[in-house]
C-alpha cells in the first residue's frame, strides 16, 4: 500500500523579525497551505511563526522542530512540536525532513541551514538578501516563491 502525505516545505528564516517579513512569512504558509504543502520549521518565533501562522490557519499541518527539549516551546501554530535537545544541530532535521526550502531573512543559523539544503541537494528558493549564494534560486515575493515550489515539488505524486 503507498501511503499519500501531503509533500512538506521547510520555511527558514529570522528568529525575531520586523512586521514587514512577518507579514511575507505568513502569506508564504498560507499559500503553500492551500496549495496542498505542510510545512517544517524550527518551531519558535519570527518568520517560524509567521509561516506557521499562515499555514496552520489556511488548514495545513506544521511541525516545529525544536532545539530544546520542551514541547511547550513551541510557538502555538506548530500542530506537531517535535522536541530534540539538539540546540542549532536541530537545522540538519529541519531541512532533512523536507523536500524544498523557502529562506526568508534571517542570520547564521539560516545561513546554515541553506548550506545544509544545499549540501544534500535540495532545491533552496530565497526571498530577499540570500540571493548571491551560488545555488539558490531568487523569488521576488510570496507568490512566485509558492508558484517555483509548486514546479519542483508537485503535489499530485507519492511524496517520499
Amino acid at each position: 500500500m503507498t501511503l499519500f502525505r501531503r509533500p512538506r516545505i521547510a520555511i527558514i528564516g529570522a528568529g525575531t523579525c520586523s512586521n514587514t517579513v512577518a507579514a511575507l512569512a505568513e502569506e508564504v504558509g498560507s499559500y503553500l497551505a492551500k496549495r496542498g504543502y505542510d510545512i517544517v520549521c524550527g518551531g519558535l518565533g519570527g518568520v517560524m511563526k509567521a509561516a506557521s501562522k499562515g499555514c496552520y490557519e489556511a488548514g495545513g499541518n506544521t511541525i516545529g522542530i525544536l532545539p530544546g527539549k520542551n514541547l511547550s516551546a513551541a510557538n502555538p501554530y506548530i500542530s506537531f512540536p517535535v522536541a530534540t535537545g539538539l540546540g542549532n544541530m536541530r537545522n540538519a532535521l529541519v531541512v532533512g525532513n523536507a523536500s524544498a526550502v523557502i529562506a526568508i531573512d534571517g542570520e547564521y543559523g539560516t545561513l546554515s541551514e541553506i548550506a545544509l539544503a544545499l549540501k544534500t541537494d535540495k532545491k533552496v528558493i530565497v526571498i530577499g538578501h540570500w540571493s548571491q549564494i551560488d545555488g539558490t534560486i531568487q523569488a521576488s515575493d510570496a507568490t512566485e516563491a509558492v508558484a517555483i515550489i509548486q514546479q519542483l515539488v508537485p503535489t499530485d505524486s507519492t511524496y517520499t
